[in-house]
């Protein structure tokens, strides 16, 4: 790999031609600077530099080389500018809102890589499954479930694709017995996260095949992280997000059930980014969406 140093040590031995005061010039050994020369002259394949005892001189190639690696520096150096200004404008709070279980297993994994880039900006989070009002708690950026998120007045964005799945414990399922299709599901107890009568009932889709479910439960709960640790404890077989389920399936704590069917739900597949176009004005929530997004 060819290196920023690398470059920069190339260029300096072409400008002076010669080894010593470039090492002078850049305040390294003068064995440094032949150590990086060689490295380039690995790295493209060619020999930049004919040399002698007396004297350093660039090789057809080198010169050849030599334009492109000053134009590279040059936009190394425009780039680390434009980052320069563009980190004296990110400055300032940025009031968040998201729901609770993603909020906590994968917003807040994110947001430290975000505020280690841009030092001036601070951020306050406020984890919520009920929907609040952005305008009245002054928001700048709300990540919701896509079903929620219909609002035409509202910058939107996909910034993350969640999956729903079907599990269990394995020691429920030997107990309870492994449903083979979605109708068995009907005679077992089922754990998910429950906000109303319309979540007694799961549809699974199988290609062109849609089945509706009723189901059943002696444990309602509003809070996913909830229905997870239930169904951990073998009180049924729930219905998960699988950034909320993933790590307990890989390590076999947790078994999937009905694999070949996808639940569909009313809170949909993504989480979206809302953005009220008077907070999409502003520099560092539009930063905060592009780095989202590009995630994705």
């Amino acid at each position: 790999m060819i290196s920023n140093e690398m470059l920069l040590t190339f260029v300096k031995v072409a400008e002076t031609l010669s080894v010593s005061r470039s090492a002078q010039a850049l305040g390294l050994g003068k064995s440094v600077v032949s150590k990086r020369v060689a490295q380039l002259e690995a790295a493209v394949g060619t020999t930049l530099f004919s040399r002698s005892t007396r004297r350093v001189a660039l090789t057809p190639a080198g010169e050849t080389y030599l334009e492109h690696a000053q134009r590279a520096l040059g936009e190394i150096a425009a780039g680390e500018e434009r980052l320069r200004a563009l980190r004296s404008d990110l400055n300032g709070r940025i009031r968040i809102t998201a729901p609770v279980s993603w909020g906590q297993r994968v917003l807040c994994r994110r947001l430290p890589e975000f505020l280690r880039l841009h030092p001036g900006i601070e951020v306050e989070l406020m984890l919520a499954d009920r929907l609040l009002d952005l305008a009245y708690e002054r928001i700048d950026v709300a990540f919701r479930w896509s079903a929620a998120a219909a609002q035409v007045d509202l910058h939107a964005a996909p910034v993350a694709e969640v999956n729903w799945v079907l599990a269990a414990s394995a020691p429920s399922l030997a107990t309870l017995g492994e449903p083979q299709t979605p109708a068995e599901l009907a005679a077992l107890p089922c754990l998910f996260y429950w906000r109303e009568p319309a979540d007694d009932g799961w549809t699974l889709v199988r290609g062109r095949e849609r089945q509706r479910v009723p189901v059943r439960s002696r444990f309602h709960v509003d809070n996913p992280e909830a229905v997870l640790e239930a169904c951990l404890q073998g009180l049924g077989v729930a219905l998960l997000p699988d950034y909320l389920c993933a790590d307990a399936l890989s390590e076999g704590r947790l078994v999937r059930v009905l694999p070949g069917w996808t639940p569909q739900t009313r809170f949909g597949n993504h989480i979206t980014a809302l953005v009220p176009p008077e907070r999409l004005r502003l520099p560092r929530n539009r930063e905060l969406l592009r780095f989202f997004t590009e995630r994705s």
